[in-house]
């Protein structure tokens, strides 16, 4: 599982010209979902995600966990962050889960931070969609 985790004043996801997810101050997390995840390591990224501290605190240092800003999250599913792109020049996705699978772990990653975080927005799955973001910082994070 991977979760690249951009810290935003706002971020939204339109498909086919209508927004369909918008937030304001928290993370864009674009998520791709590996063949060997299950609900334990989602869990895991979770958990790890609400408790790391990337937000400034009244010195400016970031000390600050999304909880404690009271930010929010719009999840995007990615599988693209498994690309390989080792051998040529075409990347391959070998190491992404088969779609089913990814979007049964997808939605059920997106409830779990429902039953912490109050607004919880998410992209269409599958979807072609357009991704629009202010990053704030720049500040970004891999977790893999």
């Amino acid at each position: 599982m991977k979760f690249l985790i951009q810290r935003v004043s706002k971020a939204s996801v339109s498909v086919d010209n209508t927004k369909v997810a918008s937030i304001n101050e928290g993370y864009l997390i674009f998520m791709g979902i590996g063949i060997e995840d299950t609900e334990e390591i989602a869990n895991k990224w979770v958990e790890k995600t609400l408790k790391l501290r990337l937000f400034p605190d009244e010195k400016g240092k970031t000390n600050l966990s999304i909880k404690e800003v009271e930010g929010e999250i719009l999840l995007v599913s990615q599988f693209t962050l498994y690309a390989n792109c080792y051998k040529g020049n075409r990347p391959t996705f070998n190491e992404a889960a088969h779609p089913t699978k990814a979007k049964e772990l997808y939605e059920y990653i997106i409830g779990q931070f429902k039953k912490e975080i109050p607004k919880v927005e998410s992209g269409i799955f599958g979807a072609d969609m357009k991704v629009s973001l202010l990053n704030d910082g720049p500040f970004t994070i891999l977790l893999d």
